[in-house]
């Protein structure tokens, strides 16, 4: 549920704090019908105005703690997601892949939240308002590679309730599928400060690898600079 200041709340004790910064968000309307073929059972595509989206969401976690336990883990992650309801009708995120780069990271995230999360090598580097990101994968899962540059080019706002940029952003669960089971988790955090943005995309293997065909026109750009957030555990559906 959300507080007075828009806040999301978790409804159980927070099992991770961490601090999401330099965060885009690229979106390209893709059929509903092309989306649901790559749903797992229970989940069903939530659309706006009729239309699904992918989105690739590249960022900086930062001071990623355990509760009780100051370890404070700091690195890039990238990601490929659309957007979901559950049986019971509640709103999330999809994840194909979340690519980071930090080995224990990368353990606990699979351990902890049972999250398709892939080991890479991650550049993050800021100059001025721009953000240039670069990951590669290494280890297991097929080779994927994604370099960009992006930033703000806007004042920064909050998304309405009902716009798009809300629909697209303002999610509070997660869903991730299992050898035979599906899990969801929460997460907790102030309302986005987003800003429309641009990007210049040099290489991107994200949609390939996950067995889509790469979308045709620009994508729908916004960058958010920082939220703090928590999480909880994660729950079998």
């Amino acid at each position: 549920m959300a507080d007075a200041t828009g806040s999301r709340r978790l409804s159980e004790p927070a099992l991770l704090s961490m601090v999401w910064r330099d965060a885009l968000f690229a979106h390209w309307p893709v059929s509903p019908d092309r989306i649901a073929e790559t749903l797992p059972d229970r989940l069903s595509v939530d659309t706006h105005d009729g239309q699904a989206f992918l989105g690739i969401v590249p960022f900086v976690m930062e001071d990623i703690s355990p509760r009780g336990v100051p370890v404070g883990l700091s690195f890039g992650e990238l990601n490929l997601r659309t957007y979901v309801r559950g049986a019971d009708g509640t709103p999330g995120v999809y994840f194909y892949n979340l690519d980071a780069d930090d080995r224990v990271g990368v353990m606990l995230a699979r351990s902890l939240f049972r999250l398709p999360y892939y080991r890479a090598e991650i550049e993050v580097e800021r100059s001025g308002r721009r953000v240039h990101f670069q990951s590669r994968r290494v280890g297991d899962g097929e080779p994927a590679a994604f370099d960009a540059t992006y930033g703000p080019t806007g004042e920064p706002f909050e998304a309405a309730p009902g716009s798009l940029p809300h629909f697209l952003t303002e999610r509070y669960r997660f869903y991730t599928a299992g050898e035979r089971s599906l899990f969801y988790g929460d997460i907790e955090h102030p309302p986005w400060p987003l800003s429309e943005g641009t990007v210049e995309i040099r290489e991107n293997d994200l949609f390939r690898v996950n067995g889509f065909e790469e979308p045709t026109g620009e994508p729908l750009v916004h960058y958010a600079p920082r939220v703090d957030v928590t999480a909880g555990r994660v729950h079998r559906v």
